[in-house]
């Protein structure tokens, strides 16, 4: 019987070992080699499944409590609303109607043309004040030029070198916008996108659209990737790309391409609606993700679900994960018998003192 323990105990500690060594080696695969990521991108039956399963758990007051916070907004923003009714029509649901009431009327107080002129001169001054609906037709001209670009890093450069405050974010997002992230994106393609997303970073910055999380992303990368003794004495886009770091960069060119591709696959208005869900590259690029399979109806999805729940929707757990997560549930099993079966050999054995003291 003691021997049969010891073998026991044995092969217990055998299985230990070679646990704790299987969940290290597949570790460190994940860690080396980015194919064997534990996760993947779904494909698009998998998200739409996934959304779909969600939307289906909703309880009946989800859509009508969403609506009635948006109509408390000021602005009120429209493009949230007509996707949430649009979702309400979607699945047959019909709203109370002291709130179809309120939507008719709000719609009515929105879109007079005494409003819409109001709303789009402030806009053109504050891109804070706009609302999402009118805000490329009032602020776009002004935001969306090269020249506003070159005169924001000019700006910032000149602040910079006399001691005053410069604004980093905005200067970070011109740099993008203006293309001299060459160094940082491997093909002019990219680059182009890039640029192309990094205009309306900086319009959804000036509105207030952007993340803490984001708003620190792009304050770090214009503080450590630029050299701004260098960036004062520029005077091409060439002399601006000279005075980066590029890898501090990458993660806002990302960024700004991945924001490219939502704006592509619904339109400039979603991207800049969606942009608050984004805290890094990695929510970017799920979102651009979300985008192209849902199109358009990734906006109610999004108001409905939350960012969690969306964005998991688009990746899914490998093969690699699944193997690495038994070798961790081997690995805690086998401690778990192991120190199990010795607590057992050491209570048995003071019982056997006990008995053999009490004989005595």
């Amino acid at each position: 019987m003691i021997r049969l323990r010891r073998w026991w105990q044995r092969g217990l500690t055998l299985a230990l070992v070679a646990s704790l060594a299987l969940t290290l080696a597949a570790a460190a695969r994940i860690w080396a080699d980015p194919a064997l990521s534990p996760y993947r991108d779904a494909a698009v039956d998998e998200v739409e499944a996934a959304v779909n399963r969600h939307l289906a758990t909703l309880a009946p007051d989800t859509i009508p409590a969403r609506m009635t916070a948006r109509l408390a907004e000021s602005p009120r923003n429209w493009i949230a609303l007509d996707a949430l009714d649009a979702l309400a029509t979607e699945r047959g649901q019909t709203l109370p109607l002291d709130l179809r009431a309120a939507l008719d009327a709000a719609r009515a107080e929105d879109t007079g043309f005494f409003a819409n002129a109001a709303n789009c001169a402030a806009c053109a001054y504050d891109p804070a004040v706009c609302a999402l609906s009118n805000v490329f037709l009032c602020h776009a001209p002004i935001a969306l030029t090269p020249i506003g670009d070159v005169a924001a890093i000019t700006r910032a450069a000149i602040d910079y070198m006399a001691g005053e405050d410069v604004d980093r974010i905005d200067v970070t997002l011109a740099i993008v916008g203006l293309g001299a992230t060459v160094t940082v994106v491997a093909t002019g393609g990219t680059s182009l996108v890039a640029k192309a997303g990094a205009s309306g970073l900086k319009l959804a910055r000036n509105m207030g659209r952007l993340s803490p999380r984001l708003n620190a992303m792009l304050a770090r990368a214009a503080t450590d990737g630029v050299d701004w003794i260098a960036l004062r004495r520029a005077g091409s886009v060439d002399d601006i790309a000279a005075s980066l770091r590029a890898d501090a960069f990458a993660p806002v060119v990302r960024i700004a391409a991945d924001l490219e591709r939502v704006r592509v696959a619904t339109d400039t208005t979603t991207a800049l609606h969606l942009l608050p869900l984004v805290d890094d590259a990695t929510d970017a690029t799920r979102l651009a993700r979300a985008a192209e399979t849902l199109g358009p109806r990734v906006i109610a999805r999004a108001e409905v679900l939350g960012k969690a729940r969306l964005l998991r929707a688009t990746v899914r757990i490998t093969g690699t994960a699944y193997a690495l997560t038994a070798g961790m549930v081997g690995l805690l099993l086998s401690a778990a018998l192991l120190i199990g079966n010795a607590l057992q050999s050491r209570l048995f054995a003071a019982l056997r003192r006990a008995a053999v003291a009490t004989a005595a």
